[in-house]
């Protein structure tokens, strides 16, 4: 057995010697042929390449897109979900996963996850113009989930879904908390997810998917009347791994 894990300062796991090797992030500039419809503002695009001895994580998002999805992670429940987000948040995403999944799919949920937060951080910057609100009831057929979001900066997840079942296919439903865990943890979202109806499992977790991808586009949504001013009282939103000036 390799030695306990030490936590940086992010508060992320790193192994040392014996273990699986040091966290690299690497923030990679984002040049792809979009499809999407010209625009006018900078581009808001976010590239992280994540790389531990346990997973190899590669996520590109482009938040004024189209709904493109590109996504193989090897857990295909989560590929599923990602493809809500890109659907109903009108997010081009590419995702690609290899991951330790002869053991689990934890470490790959958990990393992809921690790898999206993170371009979204990367694509949001210091937040200047947008909505920052976003708030969504998604309903599939008996299940009802809403989501409230805050682009503050300040992460923070209220988790309120009841999933009967343990696993959806082979999915481990507990995965579903920590994959927004480290979603809210590494993009600075605040957020709120709460089950208001549902029995089936799938239809309780695709609802949620799809309330969160629909409050996310309204919250990164640029409101003109803003005229690119940081959506505070302060002038200042915190800033994903960054304290405030």
């Amino acid at each position: 057995m390799g030695p306990p894990d030490r936590h940086g300062p992010t508060g992320l796991p790193e192994h040392g010697p014996g273990g699986f090797g040091m966290i690299q992030v690497r923030p990679v500039a984002f040049a792809r042929v979009s499809t999407s419809p010209p625009r006018t503002g900078p581009q808001r695009t976010g590239e992280i390449h994540r790389v531990t001895g346990e997973t190899d994580v590669h996520v590109a998002l482009d938040l004024d897109g189209t709904g493109r999805a590109q996504v193989a992670t090897g857990v295909p429940f989560l590929d599923h979900m990602l493809h809500q987000i890109a659907s109903h948040g009108l997010l081009d995403l590419e995702i690609t996963a290899r991951g330790d999944t002869h053991i689990d799919d934890h470490h790959t949920n958990e990393d992809v996850g921690i790898a999206l937060g993170q371009a979204l951080a990367q694509a949001l910057a210091d937040r200047r113009g947008i909505r920052r609100f976003g708030h969504f009831l998604a309903p599939l057929d008996e299940a009802l989930v809403q989501v409230a979001l805050d682009c503050s900066g300040r992460p923070h997840l209220s988790y309120d879904l009841a999933i009967p079942a343990q696993r959806i296919g082979t999915y481990d439903t507990e995965l579903v908390r920590e994959f927004f865990v480290a979603v809210a943890n590494n993009a600075g979202l605040t957020l709120h997810i709460r089950q208001l109806a549902g029995v089936n499992s799938h239809h309780i977790v695709e609802a949620g998917f799809k309330a969160f991808a629909r409050a996310l586009d309204q919250a990164v949504e640029i409101d003109p009347r803003r005229g690119g001013a940081v959506p505070s009282s302060k002038g200042v939103l915190e800033r994903a791994g960054h304290a405030a000036a």
